[in-house]
């Protein structure tokens, strides 16, 4: 016989140890309890995660949930056993991140809105990477709420209001926006005309899933929007393409508006009613449990630096760039 190469045994499972990816499946459909929704966060097929749970039931002797039409629950094996294994999902994540801390190069997880990935940090990654070389970032731009006190991210920018007593989460705000809607110079030549907030109602308004920051505004402009004809979409970055495009009027967020307010793509309306308040705002968390690495004290220490600079100008730019065309 000729040269054969050598073959890659499969690891031989524990007897008591259940494999690692049926408790990551656990773990995400005890926490979410929808396999869907698991499926989805762990990119595999519902099915997929149906077969992790059933593995890891037929390996316990029990039954971890009770399947109903309409989803599913845990039982109250399952909860238990929930509560144990996040446990000790946290303990590994908490002894890696102390390994990394003590490494040459620290990596840093950051997980944040899209909208503050692609509109502010983005742009800005190589000042960061200049001032601190050892530390690789390691950015997550999602829409969900990622679940940092058990180590899913080191530090998670986010949008609206603070850390709330309980969620396990320290935090510092970041920057409170300025708010005002803004438009396209073409929707403004089209009309109709935009002379007061009330006006807003003859145009299509864009909203997020969670148009909080519409919602503060109409309140203090002394506009009701259950007359509104709105537009929703998934993501803040849509809204401002959507706007860009002449589509409607979004809510500007003057941190994340001011390059296209500069550009004129679009033009900031209403200037005597602009909003701040900080349960619309960007905020730092991390883990309240855990000391702040290295690394992470150096990143938060770097973007609040950097947002306060640029802040200035943001606010500016809302209030001074007058509107554009007729």
């Amino acid at each position: 016989m000729g040269w054969q190469p050598a073959t890659v045994r499969s690891m031989r499972l524990s007897p008591i140890m259940p494999p690692l990816p049926a408790l990551r499946a656990f773990e995400a459909a005890g926490r979410l309890l929808s396999f869907r929704q698991a499926g989805e966060e762990l990119l595999i097929t519902q099915s997929a995660v149906s077969h992790h749970i059933r593995q890891l039931e037929d390996s316990l002797g029990v039954p971890l949930f009770l399947r109903h039409a309409r989803g599913v629950t845990l039982t109250e094996a399952g909860a238990r056993y929930l509560a144990s294994v996040r446990q000790a999902f946290g303990v590994i994540a908490e002894a890696t991140r102390d390994v990394r801390a003590h490494a040459t190069r620290q990596t840093l997880r950051v997980s944040m809105v899209p909208s503050f990935a692609a509109n502010w940090l983005v742009p800005r990654l190589d000042r960061f990477a200049a001032a601190h070389p050892d530390i690789d970032l390691i950015l997550d731009p999602t829409l969900r709420k990622v679940d940092v006190p058990n180590g899913e991210a080191d530090i998670g920018i986010r949008y609206g209001a603070g850390p709330e007593p309980g969620d396990g989460l320290a935090g510092r705000l970041l920057h409170m926006d300025r708010l005002a809607p803004v438009a396209a110079p073409t929707l403004l030549r089209r009309g109709p005309p935009l002379q007061a907030p009330g006006d807003l109602l003859a145009h299509p308004l864009l909203f997020t899933i969670r148009p909080l920051e519409w919602r503060v505004w109409a309140a203090a402009a002394g506009v009701g929007l259950k007359a509104a004809r709105t537009v929703q979409l998934t993501d803040y970055n849509i809204v401002l393409q959507a706007a860009v495009e002449g589509q409607g009027v979004a809510m500007g967020r003057a941190l994340l508006v001011q390059d296209r307010l500069r550009s004129g793509t679009l033009v900031s309306l209403f200037p005597e009613v602009v909003v701040e308040t900080p349960q619309v705002a960007h905020w730092l968390v991390w883990a309240a449990a855990r000391a702040p690495t290295p690394a992470m004290t150096a990143f938060i220490d770097w973007i609040v630096a950097a947002v306060t600079d640029a802040a200035p100008a943001a606010s500016g730019g809302m209030l001074d760039v007058g509107r554009n065309g007729p």
